[in-house]
């Protein structure tokens, strides 16, 4: 089907739901139905109309302008008018392919991040604290809620591994192109002679599942309670509080020790292992179709390098789409972060587009 054609039958479908909407006011139930579908089209339509209306007047312009019975003046009028539409056009269609993308019925779920210390010894939990809190800074600016679920600190201010559960709209969309591993370059806090050293944090991001997502067979859980441990503080008690959960089938393990109430650790440990089944399942459909397109800005493998962050020049590189900016101070503190996102999801739609018009 022709793009000009799949434009046709969307605006029939409008019109059609408007029509349907008029006939059945006293059928409350299929009103609601309706409704929901001609609001999901209502923006749609009035793109693909702004479109046809631009290519229309540019038609009638062109003929106006290669007239011999127009005069000069109005020539000129109507040659300006018409690259003012050939300008918009354009956006208007890419606007319009963009909506066509078929939907990830994911991308509006929250999500889990988790990070863990790579390579790097003491350094990496350095870094992988950092990640964490450019997380946590990047939420605030966004207007999300981020929880802490786990976090096994060490005394230096590192962590060896973390995760939380970040809440909001549109959280999984934005955020799930961070997983991979993430490489600092920087002279250590505990480095004397100066030396810039390499090292490595790995992050998972998942889409928070729900029950009704992922059935879990408490037959197939072994749950373990135990003392929680730690650097001290909140992170250790005299009651086994702490919950380790391991998924037989698949052998994941979920150990939750934050919360001081077994109850709590447990829905939290819970609420993890069915984002980690859910993300396995996904990555399973994911692979089937990734024959047919295999979107080049990364799998979201976690042992796939995607951005360093050099402290020495200031700089932070995504390797996958080769954008390097000089703002590492601000990207850190999460409100830069919003520009490499926006690249990745710009450049991920630019990938669908170019298999769209493969396609169509």
């Amino acid at each position: 089907m022709s793009f000009e054609t799949t434009l046709d039958k969307i605006l029939e479908r409008y019109e059609s739901l408007k029509q349907q909407m008029l006939e059945c006011v006293d059928d409350s139930e299929n009103f609601i139905k309706l409704s929901k579908e001609f609001a999901n089209l209502e923006d749609f339509a009035a793109v693909i109309n702004k479109y046809k209306k631009a290519k229309n007047e540019l038609a009638e312009l062109e003929e106006v302008i290669h007239s011999d019975d127009t005069d000069a003046e109005f020539k000129e009028l109507a040659t300006s008018e018409a690259e003012s539409l050939r300008a918009s056009i354009p956006q208007l269609e890419k606007e319009i392919k963009i909506m066509l993308i078929p939907k990830d019925v994911t991308d509006e779920k929250n999500a889990i991040i988790e990070i863990r210390a790579g390579a790097g010894g003491d350094e990496a939990g350095l870094f992988a604290a950092d990640l964490f809190r450019m997380y946590q800074k990047y939420s605030e600016f966004r207007g999300w809620k981020f929880e802490v679920l786990y976090a096994h600190e060490s005394g230096i201010g590192s962590i060896k591994e973390a995760s939380a559960s970040i809440t909001g709209k549109g959280v999984f969309s934005y955020l799930k192109f961070e997983s991979g591993v993430h490489r600092v370059q920087r002279v250590p806090v505990t480095e004397s002679s100066g030396r810039v050293h390499t090292s490595t944090a790995t992050v998972a991001v998942l889409p928070e599942a729900e029950e009704v997502d992922v059935k879990i067979d408490e037959t197939e859980l072994k749950v373990d309670v135990m003392r929680a441990s730690g650097a001290g503080g909140q992170h250790v008690n005299k009651t086994e509080s702490a919950v380790r959960i391991t998924h037989i089938p698949t052998g994941i393990v979920v150990v939750q020790q934050e919360e001081r109430s077994q109850h709590m650790n447990r829905l939290k440990a819970m609420k993890i292992l069915r984002a980690r089944l859910y993300e396995l399942e996904r990555q399973k459909l994911h692979n089937e179709r990734a024959d047919n397109h295999r979107s080049q800005i990364g799998t979201g493998d976690r042992s796939e390098r995607i951005r360093t962050y050099n402290y020495p020049q200031g700089r932070v590189s995504d390797h996958r789409i080769n954008l390097t900016l000089y703002k590492l101070p601000q990207i850190m503190e999460g409100a830069g972060l919003d520009e490499i996102i926006k690249a990745l999801v710009e450049y991920d739609q630019e990938e669908q587009i170019a298999n769209f018009n493969e396609e169509a």
